[in-house]
C-alpha cells in the first residue's frame, strides 16, 4: 500500500490536500466557536453550536490524523529527521492536552476567563502546528 502511494503520481497529493481539507474542518470550525463564545453571532446559542463546531473539528482531527498517519508511513526515517516534525509532534501532544484539560474542566458550561484563555491557547497551538506542517516540506 506505501509503495503505492510513493509509486501513483496523484496518490500523496491528494493525500496532502485530504490533509488540508481536515485541517480545515478542525481550525475553522475551532475559530467559529471561539469567535461565538467571545461574542459574536449572539443569536446562536453557544451550547448547541459548541457541539455542532467540536462534532465537525473531531471529524476534522480524525481526517487529519489518518492522512497523517499514512503520508508519515511513506518516509518515516525522513521525518523523524526533521526538527519541525518533531515539533508539529510535540503541538499535537499540547493541542490534545489542552483538550482535555479543557473539557474535564467543563469549560463550556463556565465560559470563564480561564475558558477562554484555553480556547486562545488552543487557536495558537493549532496556528503553529500548521506553519510547522508547511516548514516540514522544506
Amino acid at each position: 500500500m506505501f509503495a503505492a502511494l510513493q509509486s501513483t503520481p496523484w496518490a500523496y497529493p491528494t493525500l496532502e490536500a485530504l490533509h488540508i481539507v481536515g485541517i480545515a474542518l478542525l481550525l475553522g470550525n475551532l475559530v467559529a466557536l471561539e469567535m461565538r463564545v467571545f461574542g459574536r453571532a449572539g443569536a446562536i446559542p453557544v451550547q448547541p453550536f459548541a457541539r455542532l463546531s467540536l462534532t465537525i473539528s473531531l471529524l476534522g482531527f480524525g481526517l487529519a490524523a489518518c492522512t497523517g498517519l499514512l503520508m508519515f508511513a511513506t518516509q518515516p526515517g525522513e521525518l523523524l529527521a526533521n526538527r519541525y516534525f518533531l515539533i508539529k509532534m510535540g503541538l499535537l501532544v499540547a493541542a490534545g492536552a489542552n483538550a482535555l484539560c479543557f473539557h474535564l474542566r467543563g469549560s463550556l458550561r463556565h465560559l470563564d476567563g480561564l475558558a477562554r484563555a484555553q480556547m486562545l491557547l488552543s487557536t495558537a497551538i493549532w496556528l503553529a502546528v500548521v506553519f510547522c506542517g508547511r516548514w516540514i516540506a522544506y
